[in-house]
């Protein structure tokens, strides 16, 4: 083979190797997808776990702030409960499920209602309650106590004629280990999105 030829044939030979650059990239592309997948997935489960978690809403107790199966997101992370704040309650002693329910009162606060004028009375100062539904005449069964324990909570629904809350004894007077954090968002349906 003269000197020509073995040139082309080598020329020929090198266009005909297998490039494996293609395959390597191709490799590193999907481990990169998936190690972003994954770090994806941890944040999530770590987002849902201490920062925020989506609830749905059941039933009326909340009208006309919330309705029933609006979606909303509950912040958790270092929540105190204040005074004004929609809730979610864990279950507790007597409850079968979670409750969404208003803060009106935290511990150490004076507190009363007065069920002839339906107002609501803290620290001394009648609260300016625009969010319930009607004025309330449903008094409950429970002994509501003059000042709130260190510690607890006493929630109220906005729709208080058709609420099951701390003015009952199988509700009671909520401790703040069982209020998973502050209700911020109506996330669904897209068009009651609001914050709260």
């Amino acid at each position: 083979m003269n000197q020509e030829n073995k040139k082309i044939y080598e020329e020929i030979n090198e266009s005909y190797k297998i490039d494996d650059r293609p395959t390597d990239r191709f490799s590193t592309s999907c481990f990169e997808w998936l190690e972003s997948i994954a770090q994806a997935v941890i944040v999530v489960v770590i987002s849902l776990s201490f920062i925020f978690r989506i609830v749905n809403i059941s039933g009326w107790s909340m009208l006309n702030t919330l309705r029933d199966g609006d979606k909303v997101v509950v912040l958790k992370w270092n929540y105190v409960p204040h005074n004004g704040d929609v809730v979610v309650i864990t279950k507790g002693q007597f409850l079968d499920e979670p409750l969404v329910k208003r803060v009106i009162a935290t511990e150490n606060q004076s507190f009363s209602i007065d069920f002839k004028s339906g107002k609501v009375m803290v620290d001394g100062k009648t609260l300016d309650e625009t969010y319930i539904r009607e004025p309330m005449w449903l008094q409950g069964d429970n002994n509501i106590p003059d000042i709130i324990p260190p510690g607890h909570s006493f929630v109220m629904g906005d729709n208080r004629n058709h609420s099951m809350d701390s003015r009952f004894k199988n509700v009671g007077i909520i401790p703040n280990e069982n209020i998973v954090g502050k209700a911020a968002v109506i996330l669904f349906p897209f068009d009651r999105f609001k914050i709260i």
